[in-house]
């Protein structure tokens, strides 16, 4: 039996070494290759291949963004190809699914390659594939409270009562009324788990609490002023600007 197999990576060079290393795997054939996850959506749909090497990080959409988007019963066998993602890593452990981890070996890529067939030849999908299709069509759980250290001890600071964050290179600070925290933690990372209809960016340094502004007002150079309830002034830096007011529809 040939196995059809779809390349999905936004990398020239990542998609040719796998292509060069099914060369000599006579019962695999390239049926196409993708430089992006809405590409790949669209290729596993349209020529239903066997076995899918799906990079974890494309534009449009990301590998988990792919699995989200395929329906559950036309899963291919799929293959995850991905850089150090701490995140990413832990998910495939925990549903038991293969990956190859960026540089790997030919050995490496050999043994992803006979799994792969082994679980085509059971022509069943694969339980940990579809348990982890399952989990990221779960509506997002975004954090409610946060542990800081303060003063030898752990609290867990309540998020409904932070008004803003603050950039604070490896860390960030909660402002919260009259109380402030740090955190162990960057910006970039905290606001991939907050609930993006409670908390917006709105500056490369800077997430507020929505409910907590009070006013906008036109600043130089394309920015805005965000007055908050409590009198405190912000920056809303033109990059972030036209997401903020949509969430108030303008």
């Amino acid at each position: 039996m040939t196995l059809r197999v779809l390349i999905a990576d936004d990398e020239t060079v990542a998609r040719r070494r796998i292509r060069r290393l099914l060369a000599p795997e006579a019962d695999m054939v390239v049926a196409g290759e993708c430089a992006d996850g809405a590409a790949a959506v669209n290729a596993i749909a349209t020529d239903s291949p066997d076995l899918v090497f799906l990079d974890v990080q494309m534009p449009e959409l990301d590998g988990f963004g792919v699995l989200r988007a395929i329906d559950p019963a036309a899963l291919p066998a799929i293959v995850f190809v991905t850089a150090f993602d701490r995140y990413a890593l832990r998910a495939f452990d925990v549903h038991a699914i293969d990956y190859l981890l960026k540089p790997f070996t030919p050995e490496r890529f050999r043994l992803a390659l006979d799994r792969a067939r082994a679980r085509i030849r059971r022509a069943d999908v694969d339980p940990g594939l579809a348990s982890l299709a399952a989990t990221l069509r779960r509506p997002p759980r975004y954090l409610s409270r946060v542990p800081v250290r303060s003063k030898g001890r752990i609290v867990l600071v309540d998020l409904s009562t932070v008004d803003w964050i603050e950039a604070a290179d490896n860390y960030v600070r909660l402002h919260a009324g009259r109380r402030e925290f740090l955190l162990r933690e960057t910006l970039a990372g905290l606001e991939k788990r907050l609930d993006p209809e409670r908390f917006a960016r709105i500056h490369r340094s800077a997430i507020v609490q929505v409910d907590r502004i009070h006013e906008l007002h036109p600043a130089s150079h394309g920015d805005m002023d965000v007055v908050l309830k409590d009198g405190t002034v912000l920056t809303l830096s033109r990059t972030w600007r036209y997401q903020v007011r949509g969430l108030f529809g303008g």
